[in-house]
C-alpha cells in the first residue's frame, strides 16, 4: 500500500477505537452455529462503503473479492473468502438493532485525536433527499386498483402517499423537496455539524415528509446539548424557520441562527439570534457541507 495513503491514517484511528471496543464485541460472539462476520470487520467495511461511495452491499462485497486495499483495510488476507452479501447484510442489521454502531461512532468522536477539532458550542444542521432504489412504475395503488398494465403510464392519476406505496420499497414515499420540482421516491438523511472544521458529529435517516428536517434535528440537537452540558447554537437554512420549531429549540437551552427568505420581514428565531437572508444562509450552509466532505 502506499506509504502516503490517507486510508493508513484513518485505519490506525479505526483500529485503536475498536481495540477499545473489544470487550463489548466479545460478548456478541456466538459459541454455536454458523460463523458470524467479526464486528470489528464488519465496521471496516461499512466504512470502505461511505468513503468510496459504493451504492450496495453487493458491489462492496464484490469489490473486497479484487481489491487489495480494500481487503487491507477490512483485515481480511489475499485469500480469505469474501462474505456472501445476504450473511453480510444481516450481520449488519443485527450489530445496528445491537448499538454497535453508535459505540462505535461515540467511541470516535471522543478519541484523543479527534475530540480536539470538535466545537462543543456551535453547530449546523441540514437534510438532504436519498433517493430510494426503486421505480416510479413501482408506486402502486395499494388497494390493487391500477394493477391493469405495467404502471409507466401514469400521467393524470392522482397519486399519492396515503393511497399509494411501492411495491419494491414500502418504506419510501413520494416527495419533493421545492415546488417546481419532480417528485421522487426517497428517505431524508439529516446530518449535525460541528462549526469548528465542518465536520459531522451527528446522523439520521427518516421517511421524507414536510416536517422531517425539524423533527430530526431538534432529536439530534437535544442528544448534543445533552453530551456537552450547556446551552449550544445552531445554524439552519430557511427550511427550519418555524414558530414552532424555533420555540422547541429554545426549549432544550438550543439558540437558533437560522435563515429567512428575503421577503419575510422577520425571522421566526426572532431578535434572540442571528437570522440572514436566504441567500447568504444558503451559501454558508454550502460551504459547510464543502467542508464536510
Amino acid at each position: 500500500m502506499p506509504a502516503k495513503h490517507p486510508l493508513r491514517q484513518v485505519r490506525e484511528l479505526v483500529r485503536a477505537v475498536l481495540k477499545d471496543l473489544s470487550p463489548s464485541f466479545g460478548k456478541l460472539y456466538s459459541s454455536a452455529g454458523r460463523p458470524s462476520i467479526p464486528p470489528e470487520q464488519l465496521l471496516s467495511a461499512l466504512l470502505l462503503q461511505v468513503f468510496y461511495g459504493i451504492r450496495s452491499e453487493r458491489q462492496l462485497m464484490e469489490q473486497l473479492d479484487y481489491n487489495l486495499l480494500y481487503r487491507w483495510f477490512a483485515g481480511l488476507a489475499p485469500d480469505d473468502p469474501v462474505w456472501d452479501t445476504t450473511t453480510f447484510t444481516k450481520n449488519r442489521d443485527r450489530r445496528q438493532h445491537g448499538e454497535v454502531f453508535q459505540k462505535f461512532m461515540t467511541k470516535l468522536l471522543n478519541h484523543s485525536q479527534v475530540k480536539p477539532l470538535l466545537s462543543d458550542e456551535h453547530f449546523s444542521v441540514d437534510g438532504t433527499l436519498i433517493e430510494a432504489w426503486a421505480s416510479q412504475k413501482s408506486f402502486r395503488a395499494k388497494d390493487g386498483g391500477d394493477n391493469e398494465g405495467d404502471g409507466a403510464d401514469f400521467r393524470g392519476q392522482k397519486r399519492s402517499n396515503e393511497t399509494h406505496a411501492s411495491t419494491t420499497d414500502p418504506e419510501s414515499r413520494l416527495y419533493r423537496k421545492a415546488a417546481g420540482r419532480e417528485a421522487r421516491l426517497c428517505y431524508m438523511g439529516h446530518v449535525t455539524m460541528e462549526n469548528r472544521h465542518g465536520l459531522a458529529v451527528a446522523g439520521v435517516v427518516t421517511k421524507a415528509d414536510g416536517t422531517a428536517e425539524r423533527r430530526a434535528s431538534q432529536a439530534m440537537l437535544k442528544a448534543k446539548r445533552k453530551a456537552v452540558g450547556h446551552r449550544i447554537t445552531a445554524g439552519a437554512d430557511k427550511a427550519y424557520d418555524t414558530k414552532g420549531h424555533v420555540e422547541d429549540l429554545r426549549a432544550i437551552n438550543v439558540t437558533p441562527h437560522v435563515a429567512r427568505t428575503v421577503a419575510r420581514p422577520k425571522s421566526a428565531s426572532g431578535g434572540e439570534a442571528r437570522s440572514m437572508p436566504a441567500r447568504q444562509g444558503t451559501r454558508a450552509m454550502a460551504c459547510r457541507r464543502s467542508a464536510a466532505k
